[in-house]
């Protein structure tokens, strides 16, 4: 008899994992519909997909929909790539983050180059004069600067991102693109490869991520989202013209749902770093910022919540990677226009997981 009256308790967990599913595929279909999102979700507990869909269009002058292997770009979420290969070589003891720049690229002719360690480039605490000049309010009346013009990495450092401090290093956050450029570059000078390979080498090849990669004007990706972005007093429209390529190390990357759980899947079963090295990258600092993440409610009541966030927007390219840190859940949403709030989508989804 009390084997027998283990199938009734069988019967109501399956069933309450069903109505939990049906709840969460229903959130996001209304969601999605009331908030005009275009693009591909993926969700993930424990060791098992749970969600995976995708909406909206790729190519609107062709129709062409969104499918589960579309491409986008991922803009900032090249960052954490660019983290993680730093810490490997933290690991083999070919990086110190607290030595300062000039450590690695002697010839940097910034003002930070002796001042500025390389924690603080991570960090977003170098205290330099920031490079991001371009924001939604003037695209369409100045452009997106020196993006522009194709230049090489080297260049990039050179010529844009040694500019002077404007505050004593490691007292305040500033989000700044222009240093994790120059960690690129020291990638660069240290292996003595284009960061494009480095990464590549390290991290695409390893992990399988075949449909990944760094974007160029002169490569053709297949499957790439063709990203849209709409602002105040014009309609939806194709990003304005830029080489994507010249965000390098700080937002040039593409890639899709399926080859970003890979390396989800791989940082936080210590694939790619040990464990030590993944607690600095998480470690929150100023404005619960620690390696090109955000770690969120890692205090108080809500701490069951604690999450990493990382986000990602270049004009309509539009990304958000969550991944729960005491759920083992993982949020990620790619899209290819600004039209949806992904942070508030992927919070309201978290909330409907749990």
């Amino acid at each position: 008899m009390k084997y027998l009256l283990l199938f009734p308790c069988l019967f109501i967990v399956n069933y309450n994992l069903v109505a939990q599913s049906k709840d969460l595929t229903n959130f996001i279909a209304s969601y999605a519909s009331q908030h005009e999102f275009n693009g591909t979700i993926l969700i993930k507990k424990d060791s098992k997909v749970t969600y995976h869909q995708s909406f909206g269009v790729a190519e609107r002058s062709f129709n062409s929909p969104v499918k589960n292997n579309t491409a986008y770009q991922i803009c900032s979420i090249t960052k954490t790539f660019t983290a993680v290969l730093i810490l490997q070589l933290m690991e083999q003891g070919k990086i110190n983050l607290d030595n300062k720049i000039n450590t690695y690229l002697p010839s940097y002719k910034g003002e930070g180059g002796s001042k500025v360690s390389i924690h603080q480039l991570l960090n977003h605490t170098s205290g330099m004069k920031n490079t991001d000049t371009a924001t939604d309010a003037n695209f369409m009346r100045y452009g997106i600067g020196f993006y522009h013009k194709p230049y090489t990495l080297e260049e990039i450092v050179n010529n844009f991102c040694s500019n002077p401090l404007v505050n004593e290093p490691g007292k305040k956050f500033d989000y700044n693109n222009g240093e994790y450029m120059i960690l690129g570059r020291i990638l660069e000078v240290i292996y003595k490869k284009p960061y494009e390979q480095i990464l590549e080498e390290q991290i695409l090849i390893p992990l399988g991520m075949n449909d990944s990669g760094i974007i160029n004007h002169y490569k053709l990706i297949a499957n790439l989202a063709t990203p849209y972005y709409k602002g105040k007093n014009f309609e939806l429209i194709p990003n304005l013209p830029m080489y994507v390529e010249d965000f390098s190390a700080a937002g040039a990357m593409y890639s899709c749902t399926a080859d970003l759980i890979k390396f989800n899947d791989a940082l936080f079963n210590l694939q790619l770093i040990k464990e030590q090295a993944l607690n600095q990258l998480l470690t929150p600092g100023l404005d619960d910022y620690g390696y090109s993440v955000w770690i969120r409610d890692h205090k108080g009541s809500n701490s069951k919540y604690k999450r990493m966030e990382r986000y990602g927007r270049i004009q309509g390219a539009n990304c958000v990677w969550f991944h729960y840190l005491n759920r083992n859940v993982s949020i990620i949403i790619l899209s290819n226009t600004n039209l949806t709030d992904l942070g508030d989508f992927a919070l309201k989804i978290g909330k409907e997981v749990f």
